[in-house]
């Protein structure tokens, strides 16, 4: 029987070596892609290195007593999933923060185990210690809180803090620990779109931008250099169509363009109506939470930048955040290629939060040219993650993951030294008694070494990466600011951050452009609509502004982009030199690579879904609110019931077309991607589209986006609650960019009851929709049919069940009653066969995994030894605590008992 369970245990891991490429990651491996908040640090005495292993789902703990410059590794501690940020509490206690988890492990550095898991909200980043008595706060990204617990009871929260700004993430505490500060992620720079093109009447949003007040006299699209366009429009070009805007707001409130001209009656003056606003409409641009660690008082520091990335308390009490800032608001590709943003280094104090320094740390580019020499490219620093100081406040620290470097500045932010280190440096940790700096390289999987008094790397640590070798190679091309730009500090990932979005939206078109055609792509299905729709028409190349979208699951979803006017990922080559300003283009390798690489970004747990996947039936909507077309404009909605929106969505009396009285939602929104059908319609069915020369996807596109852009890609809709945040019934926003490619659609339920394309019965059912498009990603709906003209089957969705990452630790043979109804759902989700199951934990002082074999049973480590559920229950105690975690169907023999897939279990290894 030993032999037999252990057979068929290393049959089900060889299963997974012989799967193509792009099923590798999704066999034994599920890449989120979440980015490093504060992922090393040092224990108070100075004694230990602690550092986050993402890939591994684990803590690393290195000791620094040991002689030679290398810290030596003594402990992987098993936490959350995807772990982001650690803090030392204390000598003897770690808090690590687990992004796809949705909790903090707690974790005891004398008998190195998880002692205690405190659940949090939605895609927890960080975590400090702060306050007397002392609290623990946790930035819980997703939702915009902050969570204040009592260290000494963390089940227990004390106060969830609202802070007015998008997906704050990085923490710190001031000298005298009376202040925690939280830097806005995604702040925004203070730019807006203005709606223009729109053809049918009464739709939202208006058409400012063709409105006689404004400052061109209507003039759509308005020239940008004086009375012309620069570059000049190709003579051979139709008219352009007339587009959106984008406009952003001085120093002295004024919302301008990148001409000069003023808007500002239009946006927030006595005419706001005219672009869909309220009078006294404002963009507050709030980048740093100043919060009062006994009052939980919050306040804000402004004018930061549009990305605050990290940030770190200089010792004389001064707030220094580094990040990136846009320049969105300028317009065409020629005029921003390679030097769209800048890298920017902030210093804020809090007694006098008005007063902002801000330093470019790459003061070696004039930006006159998108090109420079490549040892000029290398001096730069591109994607800044981590700062840090000394202690006397003479050097600073940032760290580069696109550039692969550290640059370490003075007390006035100006750039003194530069250092190599490898790939993707994240964490830097000051260990001045030993004279030197470590810096944690997530891509690499290794910590380097950095002496203070000369700034050289001394040693590389690597440590284990279960991340496979597509992702390894391909990232690169992705974050590479040296590799990819032409003055070293933008990359693609500069814009799609972390393989998302900036939450911006860019005018990239080129008047010096030619048409695009769309012939031979999946236009009509194969028949066409008797209702009056304009025909697919050539695409021009002023475009107008359109929102950066997510890559994640873009592979096999071609053709590409807003418009589709990219057949597949290698029609992007181009960008890499008319945008980032590289001297040449990717190699066909190098595509194939980066495809590769694209092929595994996978969607994270949807945070309105409930544990067990299915959709909420009472989902709260705070922050979104009522159009005016029912109740008065800018009234909460009621709670929504997605299984009814779910409902409304097939249902064809939401379109209400007459002349298709079966059109619905899913005739162009197929399940469960939003997308459109990849296929045609054949006689009485549909069939698969051909695909392309290169194997790439003919997803449907559509004519009746009733814009002047008339052709478009039916996009996805799994990441709109990711999108929200511009609300234009209220005085203000916390986003300036909303839905639809242009951004200028401000809320769902905007979309749903504000323009004349829907017709729901009342708010209760703009609710109910609202509800299910939040909950979209995470599949497990309904499918189309290959008969149904109205209701086509689509592509799959590469999400992730929203029970992945939930855990429970038991520190007693005897859970409670909500331990133990949480640890029963999880049995019966893993017997479903929707998800795995592992524990982990110490036993009699040795790291012990288990993962779920079913029918009740866990196999453990050692290939020989099974337990039932109920034994490894009462396995569970005091100095024996073990976790109980949710993981990605798949990936449970790797996370739960075999590391490093090699088909010996991590027990056997090691005895």
């Amino acid at each position: 029987m030993i032999f037999t369970h252990r057979v068929l245990v290393y049959w089900a891991l060889l299963a997974t070596w012989f799967l193509p490429v792009h099923n590798l990651a999704a066999a034994s491996f599920v890449n989120w892609e979440n980015p490093h908040v504060h992922p090393l640090d040092m224990t108070p005495d100075g004694t230990r290195l602690l550092a986050v292993n993402t890939a591994d789902n684990r803590l690393l703990v290195f000791d620094l007593t040991a002689s030679g410059p290398a810290p030596r590794l003594v402990a992987t501690i098993p936490v959350g999933l995807d772990p982001v940020s650690v803090r030392a509490r204390s000598n003897t206690e770690a808090w690590v923060v687990n992004h796809i988890s949705d909790s903090v492990s707690i974790v005891d550095l004398t008998t190195l185990n998880v002692v205690a898991t405190v659940h949090t909200d939605d895609e927890p980043a960080d975590v400090v210690f702060a306050g007397s008595p002392q609290r623990a706060f946790i930035t819980c990204s997703q939702v915009n809180t902050v969570m204040v617990v009592n260290p000494a009871q963390p089940q227990v929260v004390l106060k969830r803090l609202k802070l007015l700004g998008e997906d704050p993430r990085a923490l710190a505490v001031s000298p005298d620990g009376s202040k925690v500060y939280a830097a806005i992620f995604e702040s925004g720079n203070g730019s807006t779109v203005l709606g223009g093109g729109n053809l049918l009447p009464n739709r939202f949003p208006p058409n400012a931008v063709s409105d006689p007040l404004g400052p061109y006299d209507g003039v759509n699209p308005p020239p940008n250099s004086g009375s012309v366009f620069s570059p000049s429009i190709n003579p051979t070009l139709p008219a352009p169509p007339p587009v959106a805007l984008i406009v952003k707001k001085n120093a002295k409130g004024r919302w301008m363009d990148d001409n000069a001209g003023d808007w500002t009656k239009l946006v927030s003056g006595s005419k706001a109506d005219a672009s869909g606003r309220p009078v006294g409409w404002d963009l507050p641009d709030r980048d740093l939470a100043i919060i009062d660690a006994a009052t939980l008082s919050v306040s804000y520091a402004r004018g930061l930048m549009n990305l605050n990335m990290a940030l770190a308390v200089h010792p004389s009490g001064v707030v220094t955040v580094v990040g990136t800032d846009a320049t969105n608001e300028v317009r065409f590709e020629p005029n921003v290629n390679g030097r769209f943003l800048r890298v920017r280094l902030a210093a804020v104090h809090p007694a006098a939060p008005a007063l902002v320094g801000r330093w470019d740390l790459n003061p070696h580019l004039d930006y006159s040219t998108p090109t420079v020499a490549q040892s000029e490219r290398e001096k730069s620093i591109g994607d800044p993650r981590a700062v840090a100081w000394n202690a006397a406040g003479t050097r600073g620290f940032v760290a580069g993951m696109g550039s692969n470097n550290v640059v370490v500045v003075n007390r006035s932010g100006q750039r003194v030294a530069r250092v190599e280190v490898d790939e993707g440096p994240t964490g830097l940790a000051v260990d001045e008694a030993r004279g030197r700096l470590y810096v944690l390289n997530r891509f690499a999987a290794s910590v380097s070494v950095v002496g203070l008094n000369d700034y050289q790397e001394k040693v590389r640590v690597p440590f284990f990466d279960p991340t496979p070798s597509p992702i390894k190679v391909g990232r690169k091309h992705l974050y590479g600011t040296h590799e990819t730009s032409g003055l070293g500090h933008v990359a693609c990932a500069s814009c799609h951050v972390d393989g998302r979005m900036d939450r911006l939206a860019w005018d990239l078109g080129d008047p010096s452009g030619g048409m695009f055609s769309f012939d031979g792509q999946n236009t009509e299905l194969g028949f066409s609509f008797p209702i009056d729709v304009p025909g697919f028409e050539r695409a021009h190349p002023m475009k107008g502004p359109m929102t950066t979208q997510t890559l994640q699951d873009i592979i096999g979803k071609e053709p590409l982009h807003w418009r589709g006017d990219r057949k597949r990922l290698e029609e992007f080559n181009p960008a890499f030199v008319k945008l980032q300003g590289k001297n040449a283009q990717l190699s066909s390798e190098e595509m194939r690579q980066f495809e590769d690489f694209l092929a595994t970004l996978t969607f994270p747990p949807n945070p309105f879904r409930n544990l067990d996947n299915s959709l909420p039936t009472h989902l709260p909507l705070p922050g979104h609110f009522t159009t005016g077309r029912f109740a008065p404009a800018g009234q909460p909605l009621p709670n929504g019931n997605a299984v009814n929106g779910l409902a409304l969505f097939r249902n064809p009396r939401l379109m209400s077309v007459p002349t298709l009285p079966n059109f619905a939602c899913t005739t162009c929104h197929t399940l469960p991607t939003g997308l459109g059908t990849n296929m045609t319609w054949k006689h009485d069915r549909f069939v698969p589209f051909p695909k392309g020369s290169d194997g790439e996807s003919h997803l449907r596109l559509a004519s009746t986006d009733s814009n002047t852009n008339v052709v478009f890609k039916i996009p996805q809709l799994r990441n709109l609650y990711e999108k929200v945040g511009m609300e234009l019934t209220q005085s203000e926003s916390l986003a300036g960019f909303g839905f639809a490619h242009h951004g200028a659609m401000d809320s769902i339920a905007r979309f749903i009851a504000g323009t004349p394309n829907f017709f729901p019965g009342n708010d209760q059912e703009v609710a109910d929709l609202v509800a299910f498009l939040l909950a979209f990603s995470g599949s497990d709906l309904p499918r189309g049919s290959e008969t149904n003209l109205f209701e086509p089957p689509g592509p799959d969705s590469k999400d992730t069940h929203a029970a992945v990452g939930r855990q429970v630790t038991l520190n007693s043979a005897y859970p409670s009653p909500a331990e133990s109804a949480l640890l029963n759902t999880f049995l019966a989700l893993a017997d479903s066969g929707k998800v795995g199951l592992v524990v982990k934990g110490r036993q009699g002082g040795l790291e012990r995994g288990y993962t779920y074999a079913g029918q009740g049973e866990f196999q453990s480590d050692r290939a020989w030894e099974r337990v039932s559920a109920a034994q490894l229950r009462m396995r569970a105690g005091p100095g024996n605590e073990l976790t109980w975690t949710v993981v990605p169907q798949g990936t449970q023999w790797r996370i739960g008992v075999d590391q490093d897939s090699d088909g010996r279990f991590d027990r056997d290894e090691r005895e």
